[in-house]
């Protein structure tokens, strides 16, 4: 069977300014890195017939989703065929996913991708990180967290860090290395909004958030935006860019679709996922060359680590145990341009600007060599986890 997801491509990426406070507007934001990824696939956007984001629109003062499709479509007067928006998918993947169905039924030749944050900006007027206020009527799975004061997602995943913790053994100082690899690469990114290295010590000496979680194991607010353009293969042979072919998508969700209710605690129901992605593909976890994983908190980054094949489960603190084999240097380079815990929380989208630059070869002083110095050929990404959990391997042929 050919799976859908291999005639597609990404044939041009775009990013906006990332910091802490942008001063110009989200909506501003999100045309520089739609025009920077329409040009950067040498398409107009009259080429664009397509539009889709995660998770749409969410006017609600939090910076979270400032910017929906139809506020995009104006602004650079596109003229699409198709275009979805939509919260209940496979995590922030999910507008790539539904991109895929959509160019892969003939309903659009090349869609434009989008995620923007804006919470830095927004954070300064209010509580803006809680997905629940002190007074609001509790709804969904907030009526199991609320009466529990646990209204921030750090102390939410605190709870199942905690579990991993406890069925793993894993030690703080394992834990360490995934906020102190990224701010590694972080150094080497211009763009990245922390970047001065730290060290075991600093890592062990900053602040416990929520028991087990450290500051240094949470992602960053920024305001921000990403895009890419997905084509046709057909419609991407044409264009400069080598196309980077969606080898295969993680999509499924077979444990239960809740947070409060999640029945794979300490794996965080990304498992069956990733087995589905290996599931549409000949690769293999050793063929995979860069590893840009979900890191909202670095246990996402770990657990993904195990879910993905790269190591045993429960064994993934001796295999990142000094950081070298995830170092730009490494067996598995991962989250080469600091990640969200660094770089800026980009919720996903950063991860994959980041994969298309390293099998593009623009990295720069964070470029991963591999392949015997022919550059890395093949990019695995992750969202979160949970109701969130998605996931897909990106390939230069």
């Amino acid at each position: 069977m050919r799976w859908p997801e291999k005639s597609i491509a990404i044939t041009g990426i775009g990013q906006s300014r990332i910091s802490r406070d942008a001063g110009v507007s989200a909506l501003s934001l999100t045309i520089d890195a739609a025009v920077e990824a329409i040009r950067d696939a040498s398409l107009t956007r009259a080429d664009i017939d397509g539009i889709a984001t995660w998770p749409g629109a969410i006017p609600d003062g939090s910076g979270f989703a400032p910017v929906g499709i139809p506020a995009l479509q104006d602004a650079l007067r596109l003229k699409v065929e198709w275009y979805s928006s939509t919260r209940e998918t496979s995590g922030q993947f999910g507008a790539i996913f539904n991109a895929i169905g959509a160019i892969h039924a003939g309903l659009c030749r090349h869609v434009l991708v989008f995620r923007t944050m804006y919470q830095a900006t927004a954070r300064k007027q209010g509580l803006v990180n809680a997905s629940y206020q002190p007074g609001q009527r509790t709804h969904a799975h907030m009526g199991w967290h609320a009466p529990y004061h646990a209204y921030v997602a750090a102390t939410q995943q605190a709870l199942y860090f905690a579990r991993y913790v406890h069925e793993s053994g894993i030690r703080p100082e394992q834990v360490a290395q995934i906020a102190i690899n990224g701010r590694r690469n972080a150094a080497l990114n211009p763009a990245a909004v922390y970047r001065t290295p730290i060290t075991l010590d600093d890592y062990m000496a900053s602040p416990i958030l929520s028991t087990p979680l450290r500051l240094f194991d949470c992602d960053v607010p920024i305001d921000g935006s990403t895009a890419i353009i997905l084509s046709h293969r057909d419609a991407a042979a044409d264009l400069p860019n080598p196309p980077l072919r969606i080898e295969a998508i993680g999509t499924n969700m077979h444990y239960r679709n809740s947070w409060a209710q999640l029945d794979a605690l300490a794996t965080q129901a990304q498992p069956e996922v990733a087995a589905m992605m290996w599931n549409r593909t000949d690769l293999r976890p050793a063929d995979v060359d860069v590893a840009e994983l979900y890191d909202g908190f670095s246990f996402h980054t770990i657990n993904w680590l195990e879910n993905f094949g790269f190591c045993k489960r429960f064994e993934a603190g001796d295999f990142i145990e000094g950081g070298s084999r995830i170092a730009l240097d490494g067996e598995l380079p991962i989250n080469t341009n600091g990640g969200a815990l660094s770089a800026g929380r980009m919720h996903a989208y950063g991860q994959v600007h980041e994969a298309c630059v390293q099998l593009w070869g623009r990295g720069g002083a964070r470029q991963v060599k591999g392949r015997a110095n022919g550059g890395p050929r093949v990019a695995a990404l992750s969202t979160a986890g949970g109701p969130l959990a998605g996931c897909f391997l990106l390939v230069r042929d």
